[in-house]
């Protein structure tokens, strides 16, 4: 589990020190670690692991192929179900998929390290395809149809992708000037190190037949409507863009924030050091962007680190593991506590006063109970979930807050897609955003081939 560099009192940490705290928060296996750990696995019959992933991986076969001495076929293995397999390999809470189904947790104690192996085996892959200028995977025969994409995400790449191995053009839009999105801009730096997103993303394009226009974003440059007239299919991959407010008296003051946007600043920050640190902070929210802005706010030499969160540990998004790794590095997790109020110190003394109240479920409800207390803080990190940006989506059904699509990623309106965390399924997360992106270009794919 990765450790942190802490500030000695009085003294800040080092340009270094800050580097070191960004750099791999999984450091990648040897060839010789990757073959010892590959002979763990039992590559079991109907293997659990395989179910556990969205993207159905054949994990012991990869693994096997690892064993084996052939780490090329081991990388086409994974890329040829999840593109996005590097990414994954980094940021999927694999404690809880594939290795937390791992049947050598039963017999050993611990599972085999998928997530590791697997990203020996794809970043490889992608080496080789830098260096011999070729892409793993062919494209079909020219189809003569285009198609759009709305956002560069997880869920957007993997669509393009699919669609241009089946012959199909994709013209990709982007409201930011770099693509990736959550992979680019939302996960934290110690995750994604080495500009991998980018290196990642240049690696997928690399199939051809798609292109990506940046600063185009729905609602504003772009219409539904005129996508519909000018593609053959539109998949919406717009992801949750929009960060929700912290309804608080005191959340408009300079030093309070969203979590996101300061994730993002951390990643585009060619020098880490420079972006300062505070004595003091306090994150709200219970999932794994509160996780990471925390631990990034201790990473970059914050001395005391609140997390807190209305409910228990067992309720917050966050996996046990990423709460654990917060804890170990210094991370207070104050559950059952909720804010009330933010104030501007009292004169002389800096930043600002939370007042929080304690919480308590009562009949299956949240309410407030318990005295109330305050924490002193320098800058406040909001993460309590993101939300969908309205724009030009008002001509399709909505499931609550999110797009409504069938099981094919097909939306209320013809020819048009959706995949990502913008539709209404499980969770959350990057390899569920590649799987609905692969299925939905599957079914386009299909229904403009049916209705030639």
């Amino acid at each position: 589990m990765k450790r942190l560099a802490s500030p000695q009192d009085g003294v800040g940490l080092s340009a270094a020190e800050v580097a070191a705290n960004f750099s791999d928060l999984h450091p990648p296996l040897s060839a010789g670690q990757a073959v010892i750990e590959a002979s763990r696995c039992l590559y079991c019959y109907d293997a659990p692991c395989i179910r556990a992933c969205p993207t159905a991986i054949d994990i012991p076969t990869f693994i096997h192929q690892i064993r084996s001495g052939n780490l090329g076929g081991s990388g086409q293995t994974i890329l040829s179900a999840n593109i996005l397999g590097g990414t994954c390999a980094r940021a999927c809470p694999t404690e809880v998929l594939c290795e937390g189904a791992c049947v050598v947790n039963h017999t050993e104690g611990a599972p085999v390290k998928i997530g590791l192996l697997q990203r020996r085996a794809v970043d490889a892959a992608m080496v080789q395809a830098q260096q011999s200028g070729t892409h793993p995977f062919g494209r079909a025969k020219p189809s003569g149809r285009k198609f759009a994409v709305i956002g560069s995400g997880p869920a957007g790449l993997a669509f393009a992708h699919r669609a241009a191995m089946l012959g199909h053009d994709v013209t990709i839009f982007e409201r930011s000037p770099k693509g990736g999105g959550l992979n680019e801009y939302g996960l934290a730096a110690y995750k994604m190190a080495d500009d991998f997103a980018q290196r990642e993303l240049a690696f997928l394009l690399s199939i051809g037949g798609i292109e990506i226009q940046y600063r185009a974003a729905l609602g504003e440059s772009l219409t539904l409507d005129d996508l519909r007239r000018e593609f053959a299919g539109v998949f919406m991959g717009v992801g949750l863009g929009a960060a929700q407010r912290l309804d608080v008296p005191g959340a408009d003051l300079p030093q309070v924030r969203d979590a996101l946007g300061f994730i993002a600043d951390l990643r585009a920050a060619a020098d880490k050091s420079t972006m300062g640190s505070k004595r003091r902070v306090v994150v709200i929210g219970g999932g794994n962007t509160a996780i990471d802005a925390a631990m990034q706010a201790k990473a970059l030499g914050a001395k005391e680190v609140v997390l807190l969160y209305r409910r228990g540990p067992a309720h917050m998004g966050a996996t046990a593991w990423e709460q654990e790794l917060a804890a170990a590095n210094g991370v207070l997790l104050r559950c059952w506590a909720r804010p009330l109020r933010i104030a501007a110190a009292l004169e002389g003394q800096d930043g600002v006063e939370v007042t929080c109240a304690e919480t308590r479920l009562e009949a299956g409800k949240l309410v407030d109970g318990g005295a109330a207390f305050t924490l002193g803080a320098d800058l406040v990190l909001v993460a309590i979930g993101q939300g969908l940006r309205g724009a030009g989506l008002s001509a399709l059904r909505m499931d609550g807050p999110k797009i409504w699509v069938d099981e094919a990623g097909r939306t209320s309106l013809d020819k048009v897609y959706a995949g990502g965390d913008c539709v209404a399924r499980g969770q959350d997360l990057t390899v569920q955003a590649v799987a609905d992106g692969m299925r939905a270009a599957i079914a386009a794919d299909q229904d403009v081939r049916g209705a030639a």
